[in-house]
C-alpha cells in the first residue's frame, strides 16, 4: 500500500510539472477557433451551405399551404405545428447568422480585399432575414446572438427587420460595385461574378418592394426607380444553389431526388399542382393544352392512376378515384378540380389536406421530374424511381431561389397594381419564355435518355424527337396565355392570369407560391381542403417551439397572425 501512495504522488508531481510545461492555464480553447484564427474561404464555405439549409427548411411548408406540395394533415391547425421550423431558426438563428457576423468580423480588417465574400454574406443574410419576416412575423434581431448579455433577446416588428434587410443589401451593392477584389475559393451560386450578386441584391429589393406593395404608399416609386438597375433578368444571372452528384461522403445530391429515387416512396405530390399543368388550360375545342413542362416536372409511374387495385387508394370519400364521389364543396369551386388522383392520367398525388393513412402506393405515386431536383424525364416509359440513385440526372439539380423569370412576372404585377412604366403584358411573355427555357435546359443532364431510340406503330424516332418540348409547344402555350390576358376585362382578371403563370414556374420555390397567394389571392380558384370544414388558412406559421420553449419573452402566435406586409385584404382558403 505505501509503495503504491508513493508511485500515486510521484505521478501526480509528474502531472503537475507536465502541466507547466505545456502551459494549460491558456485561455484559448483549441476545440473552438477564434474568428482571427479561421480561413475566410473555410468560413465563406460553410455560410453557403448555412443559406443552402435555409432554404430548405424555409419553403416545404409553405407551399403545402399554398398547395404546390402536398398538404398532410385534415386541418391547418395540424398540418404544421411548433416544431415545424424548428430546423430554420436553428439554420438562421445557430448557425448562418454568426458565422457571418465571424465573417465579416475579419473581411473588415482587410478593406476591399474581401468583398465579394463580404458582400454575398450580407445579401443572403439579407435574404433570410426577411424570409423569416415573411414566415413568421415579428422575430429577435437587434438582441439575438448576444449570449448570456441578452438570453432572452426580444422580437422587432417585421416591417423594422425589412428595413435592415434593405440597407444590407444596399451595402452589399455598394462594397461590390467596382470591386477588384478576387472570388471565394468555391463561390457556389455565381462563381465570384460581383455584378450577378448586383443583381441578386437589386432583385430582392425588388421583391421586397412588391411584397409590401399593399400597405406602403412608397412601392411604386421604389418599383420604378429599380427598374433602370442591374436586374436578374437573363438565365446567367440566376439566384439559384446547384447540386452535384455524389451518394455518398457526402451527399451531394437534391433534396428532390434523395425523397424519391432511393428505396423510399417519398412524399406525395399535390393533385391540384399536377392538374394545373395537365388539364387545367382548355382550348376552344374543349381540347386540353397541357404545360410543355409537365414531363420535366413529374415523372409518372402507371399510364392510367384510375385504374389500380383498390387497396393502393385512400380517396376519403370513396375506395376507388370515382370523380363522381368529389364532395360538393370542391365542385362549389370549381368542377374540374381533380379528387384522388388527376383523372385521365397517370398522376397520382394527393389533394389538399388529405390526412388519411399511407396505402401501399409507392409503385403508383408519382415522382418529382427531371426539373429543379434532377430526377428523370417521362417519355412514357412507366417505371419505379425507387432505383437506389442511379437513373436520371442523378441529384443534379437546384434550388431557384430568385429565377429571371420570377423578375419578369414580378415587373408584370407591379406594372397592373403600381403603375409602373412596364409593359405587363410584355413581362408575362418574357417570364413564361425565360421559365419553358430554363426548365428545358436540364435535357443536358441526361443525354443518354434523350437519345433513346423509342419504336412503336407510328415508328421509329429519339426521346427527344418524340416527347421532348418543341419550340412550337412553347409558342402554342404562350400564345394560349397571351388570349387568356388580352380576353380579361380589368386589371385584377389581368393579374390573376399573370400570378397562375408565376406560380406554375416557381415550381420548387413554395416560399414565393406562399408570398404571392397572401399578396394576391392567385390562383383563384385554388382547391379547397379536402374537408368542408379545415380551419381558417395559415396566414403566417408558429413561431419555433425552440424559441417560445428557451425565451421568457416569446409568445406563441396564431396561424391566422399576419404579417406586416398582409393587410388580411385577400380572402385565402
Amino acid at each position: 500500500m505505501r509503495l503504491l501512495k508513493y508511485i500515486s504522488i510521484l505521478v501526480l508531481a509528474w502531472g503537475i510539472t507536465a502541466c507547466e510545461m505545456t502551459d494549460l492555464d491558456l485561455q484559448v480553447d483549441p476545440n473552438q477557433v477564434a474568428p482571427d484564427q479561421a480561413s475566410v474561404n473555410d468560413l465563406y464555405n460553410n455560410i453557403q451551405l448555412e443559406f443552402r439549409n435555409v432554404f430548405t427548411s424555409s419553403q416545404g411548408t409553405p407551399g403545402a399551404m399554398a398547395r404546390m406540395y402536398h398538404a398532410g394533415d385534415f386541418l391547418y391547425q395540424t398540418v404544421t405545428s411548433p416544431t415545424t421550423l424548428n430546423g430554420l431558426w436553428f439554420n438562421a438563428y445557430a448557425d448562418l447568422f454568426p458565422d457571418i457576423d465571424a465573417l465579416l468580423a475579419i473581411t473588415d480588417q482587410s478593406p476591399g480585399v474581401f468583398d465579394i465574400h463580404a458582400g454575398s454574406a450580407k445579401i443572403m443574410k439579407a435574404y433570410t432575414l426577411m424570409t423569416l419576416v415573411d414566415l413568421l412575423g415579428n422575430v429577435p434581431l437587434a438582441e439575438a446572438g448576444q449570449g448570456t448579455d441578452v438570453i432572452s433577446p426580444t422580437s422587432q416588428d417585421g416591417a423594422s427587420i425589412y428595413e435592415n434587410a434593405i440597407s444590407l443589401l444596399d451595402d452589399a451593392i455598394g462594397q461590390l460595385t467596382g470591386t477588384s477584389a478576387g472570388s471565394p475559393a468555391v463561390e457556389l451560386f455565381y462563381g465570384g461574378n460581383a455584378d450577378n450578386w448586383i443583381a441578386a441584391a437589386n432583385t430582392l429589393k425588388l421583391r421586397a418592394a412588391i411584397n409590401t406593395r399593399l400597405v406602403d404608399g412608397s412601392a411604386g416609386s421604389t418599383v420604378s426607380a429599380l427598374l433602370s438597375s442591374n436586374l436578374i433578368d437573363d438565365a446567367s444571372e440566376d439566384f439559384q444553389f446547384r447540386y452535384g452528384t455524389e451518394r455518398n461522403n457526402p451527399n451531394s445530391r437534391h433534396p428532390f431526388y434523395n425523397s424519391h429515387y432511393e428505396v423510399g416512396d417519398g412524399p406525395y405530390l399535390s393533385n391540384y399542382y399536377m392538374w394545373l399543368l395537365h388539364a387545367s388550360k382548355l382550348q376552344d375545342n374543349g381540347a386540353r393544352l397541357e404545360d410543355p413542362r409537365i414531363r420535366y416536372y413529374f415523372y409518372k409511374k402507371v399510364e392510367d392512376a384510375q385504374a389500380q387495385d383498390a387497396t393502393t387508394y385512400s380517396c376519403f370519400y370513396s375506395i376507388l378515384p370515382d370523380q363522381s364521389a368529389k364532395p360538393d364543396h370542391v365542385i362549389a369551386v370549381d368542377p374540374n378540380l381533380p379528387y384522388c388522383v388527376v383523372p385521365g392520367s397517370g398522376y397520382s398525388g394527393r389533394d389538399h389536406l388529405n390526412g388519411e393513412g399511407i396505402p401501399p402506393d409507392g409503385p403508383i405515386r408519382t415522382s418529382y421530374g427531371l426539373y429543379p431536383g434532377g430526377g428523370q424525364f417521362d417519355y412514357d416509359q412507366y417505371e419505379d424511381t425507387r432505383q437506389r440513385g442511379t437513373s436520371g440526372g442523378l441529384g443534379q439539380g437546384i434550388l431557384p431561389l430568385f429565377l429571371s423569370s420570377f423578375t419578369h412576372f414580378m415587373r408584370a404585377e407591379a406594372a397592373l397594381t403600381l403603375g409602373t412604366s412596364d409593359d405587363a403584358r410584355t413581362q408575362l411573355e418574357a417570364g413564361i419564355r425565360a421559365s419553358m427555357a430554363k426548365v428545358l435546359s436540364f435535357e443536358s443532364l441526361v443525354p443518354a435518355t434523350m437519345a433513346t431510340t423509342v419504336t412503336d406503330r407510328n415508328g421509329s424516332s429519339t426521346v427527344k424527337e418524340r416527347y421532348a418540348a418543341s419550340s412550337g409547344d412553347v409558342d402554342a402555350y404562350v400564345a394560349y396565355v397571351l388570349g387568356q390576358y388580352d380576353a380579361a376585362g380589368s386589371n385584377e382578371e389581368r393579374l390573376a392570369v399573370v400570378i397562375m403563370e408565376y406560380y406554375l414556374a416557381a415550381w420548387g420555390n413554395g416560399l414565393e407560391a406562399y408570398n404571392m397567394y397572401r399578396r394576391t389571392g392567385y390562383p383563384a380558384k385554388i382547391q379547397p381542403g379536402l374537408q368542408p370544414e379545415v380551419g381558417a388558412f395559415a396566414r403566417s406559421l408558429f413561431l419555433p417551439a425552440v424559441h417560445v420553449d428557451r425565451n421568457a419573452n416569446a409568445t406563441q402566435k396564431t396561424l391566422t397572425d399576419r404579417v406586416f406586409w398582409d393587410d388580411g385584404s385577400t380572402n385565402l382558403y
